[in-house]
This record gives C-alpha cells, sequence and structure tokens, in this order.
C-alpha cells in the first residue's frame, strides 16, 4: 500500500478537523501545512504533526515530495488554488463549494483534464454509512419508490459584516456554505429537478441568510431543503417512499429511523472513528491508486451538475458574487 503525502492549504477550522481524521488512516503522511501567515502554519503543523509547514501556496507546490493537496481555504479562492494545485501536478480534495459558479467549476475540470491530475469535491457526507444505506434502499425499492426528500441545515450565527459567512466578497451566504448539503442530498437521490422554487431572506449584505428550496419532479417527486443562520434546527434528512420512510442525521452519534408501515425501528450502522472525513480521504488515496483523475462515485459531472443548480438558485433570489463577472 503506497503512502501518500497530504498537505493542508489553508489552516483553518475545517483543515484542522480534516487533518485530525486524516491521522487515522495508515497510508496518509501529514506531511505540509501551508498558509499565507508561516507563523499559523507553523503553529498547525505543530498542533498537528504535519512534517514541514510553509507560508507560500507556491512553495508548497514546488515540493516534489506532495502528493496530494486538501482546498480548505473560502470557497471565493478554490477555482485559482485548485488551479495553481493542478498545475503543479498535484492532485486535488477540494473543499465544498467546489468554486463560486459554474463558469469556475468547468474551468476546474477542465484543468484536471489537461494536466491529466485528479481532482474531486471533498463531501464527506457521500461516504457516510448512513447515507450509503439510504442510497441501497432507494436502489433495492424496499420501501417502495423514493417521493420526497427532505433535508434541513441550520445554525445560528450572529451577524457580523466581516465574517466569511456574511461577506459576499468571500462568497458568504447559507447556501454555498451549508445550503449545499440539503442540495446535494436532493440530486444525489432524486436528481436534477425539472422545476425550482425559493424563498430567501437577504440580510444587510445582500447574501442569504435563509432560504428555502422547492424541488419539482414530473414524476410527482419533490424535495424541500432549506439553510439558513437565523435558528438551529436538528439538521436531519428524511426520505419518504412509497411504503415507510427514513430519516438520518449529520451527528453520527444517533441511529438511522427506518419506518416500514407502521413498524418504525432504530438502525445503528456501525461508525469508525473520528468525524468522517477520514472516509473521503481513503477514496482519494484509492482512486489515486489506481490512476484515477476522478471519483466514481462523487463524478466532476455530478460537481458540475451541482453548480449549475445552486447557480440557478442565486439567479432565483438575486444573490450576486463579485467573481460571477469574473
Amino acid at each position: 500500500m503506497k503512502t501518500y503525502n497530504w498537505a493542508i492549504l489553508g489552516c483553518g477550522k475545517i483543515a484542522r478537523k480534516f487533518s485530525k481524521d486524516l491521522q487515522l488512516l495508515s497510508n496518509a503522511n501529514l506531511y505540509a501545512a501551508t498558509s499565507r501567515n508561516l507563523d499559523k502554519a507553523t503553529e498547525f503543523a505543530a498542533e498537528l504533526d504535519f512534517e514541514k509547514a510553509y507560508g507560500s501556496y507556491l512553495e508548497m507546490l514546488q515540493d516534489p515530495n506532495v502528493d496530494v493537496v486538501y482546498i480548505a481555504t473560502p470557497h471565493s479562492f478554490h477555482k485559482d488554488h485548485a488551479l495553481l494545485c493542478m498545475q503543479h501536478k498535484k492532485a486535488v480534495l477540494c473543499e465544498k463549494a467546489f468554486a463560486i459558479n459554474q463558469k469556475e467549476v468547468a474551468q476546474m475540470i477542465q484543468s484536471s483534464k489537461e494536466n491529466n491530475v485528479f481532482l474531486m469535491e471533498a463531501f464527506w457526507t457521500r461516504f457516510n454509512p448512513d447515507f450509503l444505506k439510504v442510497l441501497d434502499i432507494i436502489k433495492s425499492k424496499e420501501l417502495g419508490t423514493l417521493q420526497h426528500v427532505k433535508c434541513d441545515f441550520k445554525f445560528f450565527a450572529p451577524f457580523d459584516d466581516q465574517h466569511r459567512l456574511f461577506n459576499k466578497d468571500l462568497g458568504g451566504g447559507s447556501l454555498l456554505d451549508i445550503g449545499i448539503y440539503p442540495v446535494f442530498t436532493a440530486l444525489m437521490t432524486l436528481g436534477l429537478p425539472d422545476t425550482i422554487d425559493v424563498d430567501a431572506d437577504l440580510g444587510m449584505t445582500k447574501i442569504d441568510e435563509n432560504i428555502e428550496i422547492t424541488f419539482k419532479y414530473k414524476n410527482g417527486a419533490s424535495a424541500k431543503l432549506s439553510s439558513g443562520f437565523q435558528c438551529t434546527a436538528f439538521n436531519d434528512s428524511e426520505f419518504y417512499f412509497e411504503n415507510g420512510a427514513v430519516r438520518i442525521s449529520r451527528e453520527l452519534n444517533r441511529p438511522m429511523l427506518y419506518k416500514k408501515g407502521y413498524q418504525i425501528d432504530e438502525i445503528h450502522i456501525e461508525k469508525e472513528q473520528g468525524n468522517g472525513y477520514q472516509l473521503e480521504a481513503e477514496h482519494v488515496m484509492d482512486c489515486l491508486d489506481q490512476n484515477l483523475i476522478e471519483s466514481p462515485m462523487l463524478p466532476l459531472s455530478f460537481s458540475l451538475d451541482l453548480i449549475k443548480a445552486l447557480d440557478k438558485i442565486r439567479n432565483l433570489t438575486s444573490i450576486h458574487y463579485p467573481n460571477d463577472d469574473h
């Protein structure tokens, strides 16, 4: 089994969680922590046992020992950072949202093909055992056909016009930060909708502080999706079938609820250590072992469909980012 040298680009909160899970994988070597601030990178590297710290993205990418880069900067920078990595022939796992808009994602995909370099969007939930179980239930039709998806992701965040959540220059708003998870869930289970309806609350910085989305399909299926920073929710995903229902949670310690007819059961799926980020990292290394440049479980075509849906939702709510003009 080959051991891969991982580099972290952007030493923030999500990078810390990812790195802790990366420590659980025997074939992942925590090699380089990278920030534009060398002191921050050095502190991050010392805390999480990375071998090196870089205060320059370019300097890190010029290190021939780096195999794969996890990009954890704000999504307004994802396109530029991903392109820089792939131009230096480094495999890329890039946090969601993959980029700001469809144009940027298309450029990233094109760069992956031109440079023959692996690229994947970092959706840890795609590899979550509970979600995999839901996909199996849908495929087997053991509860009949999936008719409706309900998915929420909300938490309260105090308003701060300089924080990335509320800063339009950084791609702020709930949709691209956390609303992307409900949209992902609907697309992965029901596919692209035929119609989309949106109701959004735009705050003082003209980003969505709360958004409610309805997907409708010609076959009668539908999805109700929501995200926001104005209140806290259970953040569950519910799947309604002809003959039953399933509910899963983002919290790994909560059981799946499985309803068939009038019978409701709790299903406890054994989870590994960590927060689940190691599962996506493990998959990336499996793909690299096979010399793939994209994931068969999370192909680039899906990421393109996802950003198209997100763009359409933004267009319906007049949420506009500076990067949209580039």
